[in-house]
């Protein structure tokens, strides 16, 4: 199994109403593939976050392979 960096990002409006976009929240993943990665960190951001759909509280999610220094 490899280790994903699961990021929730979510676009808001910030100075003088300049789109920005913010970090809703990062988990480190174990999991076989990137597909599963993403299935389960949104498990785990709504149980996190207490919500019943992860796009309450992000509108994109980017999935990397974490890096590890050897």
């Amino acid at each position: 199994m490899a280790t994903y960096v699961v990021r929730f990002m979510k676009n808001v409006l910030g100075e003088y109403g300049r789109q920005c976009e913010v970090c809703q929240g990062t988990l480190e993943i174990d999991a076989a593939d990137e597909d599963e990665a993403t299935e389960r960190a949104k498990a785990k951001f709504c149980q996190d976050q207490a919500l019943r759909h992860w796009s309450l509280h992000a509108d994109r999610i980017h999935v990397r392979p974490a890096d590890f220094p050897s």
